[in-house]
């Protein structure tokens, strides 16, 4: 009886003070603050240079344990998570939190975590999810409730003037510079950073169909995905800044130089069907 209780109080996610969600792709974390109108992207931040450098690897404190942008909760606050995932099924898991939660296509799980001590807190993904695998770590940061709302109010105006960003004109040589690092960021791990791909698995994009052909079906790619491939979609992932300069790097890098450009406002028509 007295560990049914506890498990039951385990299990309880109810009156929580804030809700994140939590959602696992191939390989990385997407979170959305529900009610705050903040959400980003949690990817590997260790460079591809040190991965395959041993002694650089050696070099790093928390080599594989870095992030783009960490999840960050306020301490002394019960916080719900709501889980799931858009591939295959993913693990939230960061030990000192106890907190470990399956994240599964189609369905929701839940869980929760209350921590007392300000900090960083670091996880991975528990499942077996495909190559990248090894690649997909958390990070948590706990703040004091009072740095949390100032770095919410910061999060909240950068995601505001992110979106005013969708209708201002880019020149080539910014969406270029754009591109090349949310390229890295985000696609590089498949399509490799020279742009060839994996043979076999991941197709190349130098000199490829898709990088070099119609700009309609290089934005029906990314943004929509392949269906019944690796490719997913991109267009919940990313802001359409960043889409839009990714798609210009790939069709101007490694030798493609279609010439053309797509501006943010171009992938904001696409997705409203104009």
């Amino acid at each position: 009886f007295p560990a049914t209780k506890a498990i039951l109080k385990v299990y309880d996610a109810s009156d929580a003070d804030m809700t994140v969600k939590i959602t696992g792709y191939q390989w990385k974390w997407q979170y959305e603050y529900l009610g705050e109108d903040v959400a980003f992207m949690s990817e590997l931040a260790t460079p591809e240079s040190v991965i395959y450098d041993s002694k650089a690897a050696k070099s790093r404190e928390n080599y594989l344990q870095e992030v783009s942008q960490p999840l960050v909760i306020p301490a002394h606050t019960k916080v719900r998570f709501l889980l799931t995932a858009k591939d295959v099924i993913h693990s939230w898991w960061v030990i000192d939190l106890g907190v470990k939660k399956d994240a599964i296509p189609g369905i929701v799980t839940e869980t929760w975590a209350y921590v007392e001590k300000p900090g960083i807190y670091r996880g991975e993904c528990a499942e077996l999810c495909g190559k990248g695998h090894a690649f997909m770590p958390v990070v948590v940061e706990v703040l004091e409730p009072e740095e949390y709302q100032q770095w919410i109010a910061e999060k909240k105006a950068a995601a505001a003037a992110e979106r005013e960003l969708a209708n201002k004109q880019f020149t080539m040589e910014q969406l270029m510079a754009r591109g090349e690092e949310a390229y890295n960021r985000s696609c590089a791990a498949c399509h490799m950073a020279n742009g060839e791909g994996i043979p076999g698995v991941f197709p190349a994009l130098k000199g490829s169909a898709i990088a070099v052909g119609p700009i309609e079906g290089h934005l029906e790619s990314v943004v929509n995905g392949v269906p019944a491939t690796a490719m997913q979609a991109f267009g919940d992932q990313l802001s359409e800044v960043d889409l839009a300069a990714i798609i210009t790097y790939e069709r101007n890098a490694w030798g493609n130089d279609v010439g053309d450009l797509v501006q943010p406002i171009d992938v904001l028509k696409f997705k409203q069907g104009q």
